[in-house]
């Protein structure tokens, strides 16, 4: 039995681990501790900080003195240091510095398991995957904990993990997550949308006293913009049996939109005011700038009585530049950027801008195109404006163009920033007064740096049947491709059909058969399986066909399966005929398992990513 529950929240800037004893909970809760987190912060020197950066740094083999960047429980640590100093020092020599590798891994055009990061790093720079880099920084949060823990005798591999995704992630990058733990020495793990995690820090942090602000028939929107990426779900309030209920109904596109984009936005702003006094700034300097923009907006938040952060751009020693170039950044300037370049004042019908795409572009990380978090936001409420009818006790009789919530939970570090708060409250509740809705009322939530690693640790607590769990299974429908038998037509391919194998809603741990059906499974050769989703199909049956599904907007194609499933030595058939049968796994994954109709072969699909042959 495990004696402790572990949240972590690997962040796209920041992580953090949270832990309660399980055998030292009562009623009321279980006490929490956030775990600090040594790491180096100078050569040197290491100090213990709550958050872990999310940032990793390559050095040359002779940039730094031998047992710089030791660590307590390795001394000779010399190749790769991860945490505030890679920040810091990676800041000076960008090329060298691996960041935001939580939104390359979710970024399924790339192959997350190569060495691809730093991103555009000379050759004479060793690379890391995606995976790679994710998997350090479980390590070294692995590594903390058990020396912080060698004399109880309780390494984190022997506790219960709860790891923290974006609600938005999908089976492919869930699946990546929890290879990186599993590469890390973590072996008992569960995945839970980090949103939730949010609401359960917030149910925790109200004890009892939550009911006071969460009723019945109480919607709550999870607004949660992070380091990297825009998240939103929707929670519904029932009442089952006179018992309080919690329902995730909905979750959001996969928006690669967050602190990473507001740290450009600053950056450009501040570049400007150099351009405008004949200071030209460099491809080098311009990613120096970012990263120290990042810094004094994290300085700004932290601090509300600070009213500007000098900037210093270190120069090249060329007689443009002269030497260090220095700036500095205002809360009024911050806030303006933020709130007028990212949560502009808009109408529930201006949905995202797409701009037209110019016929070569770099590769990078697909980044969203258009900026206004407020209209990503507009296009998910609208989407999702069927969501809520099966769980509102008393239906509204008249249609909403879009879902209406009574309450919203900030959680990001972006939230830190009241203004930028009070401006999304706005936007939402003008969009609701238009349709005769009440204002929704903020949830004062946790510390927004802790919440997720707080709210998982308390999750692990929820399992074992103490306080209210968070119901809502999968947040969305499954569905893999059938091709179309037909005759050949030159230049036409057979069009895909869309068989449900996972309803919207499957809950984790229960399994599903399909209906019994003409399926002919491949085998002995290279194939692949497509896969596609829907988060707003939700009445559709395990067994349901749709029709052409690459034509059809309720979808989108998830990352394939490239495989070669091996015959079964009973029949030299290659196309065998299958039963289908689905199953959601407790840590979240979707199976889709073909059984022989009238053999032993039994064949297991995960919507997970193969590397290719």
């Amino acid at each position: 039995m495990s004696r402790y529950s572990i949240g972590i929240d690997l962040g796209t800037t920041h992580c953090a681990v949270s832990y309660l004893n399980l055998d030292s909970s009562t009623s009321r809760g279980a006490e929490q501790t956030m775990l600090p987190i040594p790491q180096v912060t100078a050569l040197g020197v290491v100090d213990a900080k709550p958050l872990l950066s999310s940032f990793l740094y390559l050095p040359n083999a002779n940039e730094f003195p031998a047992g710089a960047l030791a660590l307590p429980w390795d001394p000779s640590r010399s190749d790769w240091v991860v945490g505030e100093f890679a920040r810091s020092h990676g800041s000076k020599s960008p090329t060298r510095l691996v960041s935001s590798a939580k939104s390359w891994l979710c970024h399924a055009g790339v192959d997350r398991q190569s060495g691809i990061l730093p991103w555009q790093a000379p050759e004479d720079v060793q690379r890391i995957s995606p995976l790679e880099a994710s998997s350090r920084y479980l390590s070294h949060l692995r590594e903390a904990w058990d020396h912080q823990h060698a004399v109880e005798d309780s390494p984190m591999s022997e506790q219960e993990v709860v790891l923290t995704v974006p609600a938005s992630f999908d089976a492919a990058a869930r699946d990546l997550t929890l290879t990186a733990a599993l590469n890390a020495g973590l072996k008992n793990v569960t995945l839970l949308e980090e949103p939730q995690a949010a609401l359960y820090a917030w149910c925790e942090s109200l004890g009892e006293r939550f009911r006071k602000h969460a009723r019945p028939g109480d919607v709550i929107l999870v607004v949660d913009v992070g380091g990297g990426t825009s998240d939103f779900s929707l929670i519904a309030v029932t009442d089952q049996g006179g018992e309080v209920e919690l329902t995730r109904v909905a979750v959001g596109d996969h928006i690669l939109l967050g602190g990473d984009n507001m740290d450009l936005a600053l950056a450009h702003t501040v570049n400007q005011r150099f351009a405008a006094n004949g200071k030209r700034l460099d491809p080098w300097q311009f990613n120096a700038l970012t990263f120290a923009c990042r810094a004094a907006k994290e300085q700004l938040f932290a601090n509300p009585e600070l009213p500007h952060v000098p900037l210093a751009i270190p120069g090249r020693g060329s007689s443009l530049m002269g030497g260090t170039l220095r700036a500095e950044l205002g809360r009024d300037e911050l806030n303006t950027v933020l709130a007028e370049g990212f949560f502009p004042v808009t109408t529930i019908n201006l949905l995202p801008r797409t701009a037209r795409r110019t016929g070569l572009t770099q590769m990078a990380l697909p980044y969203a195109q258009d900026a206004a978090v407020t209209r990503h936001l507009a296009a998910f409420l609208t989407r999702q404006a069927g969501a809520l009818a099966r769980h509102q006790s008393t239906p509204d009789s008249q249609p909403k163009s879009f879902a209406h919530p009574t309450s919203v939970l900030f959680n990001g570090g972006v939230f830190k920033a009241n203004p930028l708060r009070q401006r999304v409250l706005t936007v939402l509740n003008q969009w609701l007064a238009a349709e005769g809705g009440q204002p929704a009322k903020e949830l004062e939530g946790a510390d927004l740096d802790l919440a997720v690693a707080r709210g998982a640790a308390y999750y692990g607590w929820v399992r074992h049947g103490h306080g209210l769990r968070i119901r809502g299974g999968t947040a969305r429908a499954y569905y893999v491709g059938i091709e179309t038998a037909m005759p050949a037509v030159p230049g036409m391919e057979p069009p895909v059909k869309g068989l449900c194998v996972a309803p919207f809603g499957m809950e984790e741990g229960t399994q599903a058969d399909v209906p019994p059906q003409e399926f002919g499974l491949v085998v002995g050769e290279a194939t692949r399986f497509r896969f596609f989703a829907s988060s707003v199909r939700r009445d559709d049956k395990v067994g349901t066909m749709i029709e052409d599904v690459d034509w059809n907007n309720d979808f989108e194609e998830t990352a394939p399966i490239e495989t070669t499933l091996p015959s079964t030595g009973t029949s030299s058939d290659q196309l065998i005929p299958v039963n289908l049968q689905a199953a959601v796994t407790e840590l979240g994954m979707l199976e889709l398992r073909c059984i022989e109709k009238s053999g032993p072969g039994s064949w297991k699909l995960e919507l997970n990513v193969r590397m290719k042959e």
